[in-house]
């Protein structure tokens, strides 16, 4: 079976905008962002949302949020940029994913993640007026963007919000984002977020000294 080419379908989306168009970006962290924003914001009136109850600690949390707010108010973006952050409850997902504690990374947990941070996104871009929604998750070449693409336009047919598909990690922006992080010295963990992904992470770079 052939696999949708998400840039193309954002490309579609995106010769067919009117001007100002608002998006509500779901962002996990400073370095996704960084070339995720460079990118969309050429097309969209673009706010964040912060929503990551994946994130193993409230200092964790925290460290992440606030790269965030730097890089955003350190970048010449042409228009200012708000990032909006759900207080963080580690306990929405920890019961969103109950049973699934020891699934392999990338598997059927992980997909309970994304639905969780999209389904907020999506309530909060439709609550507030905006056209658009999208997350900076696609960038990560660990994360499946056709999973996510998936989740993100099963919410849009709920109504009132259009969902952008897309695979930000493609032409380069993976690596611009590795640049734009060394550009402003940010903050690029080591795992996604949650105590599971911290855990299989360290056991990798165990196996790997052996």
């Amino acid at each position: 079976m052939n696999k949708t080419n998400w840039q193309a379908e954002t490309d579609k989306l995106i010769n067919k905008l009117d001007d100002n168009r608002r998006m509500l970006l779901h962002a996990c962290c400073a370095p996704c962002s960084s070339a995720s924003l460079e990118y969309l914001t050429q097309f969209f009136d673009i706010d964040i949302l912060f929503y990551n109850p994946n994130i193993s600690t409230k200092e964790e949390f925290d460290k992440r949020l606030d790269e965030l707010k730097r890089f955003v108010s350190s970048y010449p973006f042409k228009k200012p940029i708000k990032i909006i952050s759900v207080d963080y409850d580690h306990n929405e997902f920890l019961n969103s994913v109950c049973g699934l504690e020891n699934a392999l990374e990338g598997g059927e947990r992980c997909v309970k993640c994304f639905a969780l941070r999209l389904s907020k996104t999506a309530e909060k871009a439709r609550f507030h007026g905006y056209d658009y929604f999208a997350t900076t998750l696609t960038i990560s070449p660990l994360k499946n963007a056709d999973v996510l693409n998936k989740i993100g336009l099963s919410l849009e047919k709920i109504g009132d919000i259009t969902y952008l598909p897309t695979d930000l990690k493609k032409k380069g922006r993976y690596l611009r984002s590795i640049e734009l992080s060394k550009e402003y010295d940010l903050y690029r963990q080591d795992f996604c977020g949650c105590e599971f992904s911290q855990k299989q992470r360290e056991k990798e770079k165990q196996n790997s000294r052996k």
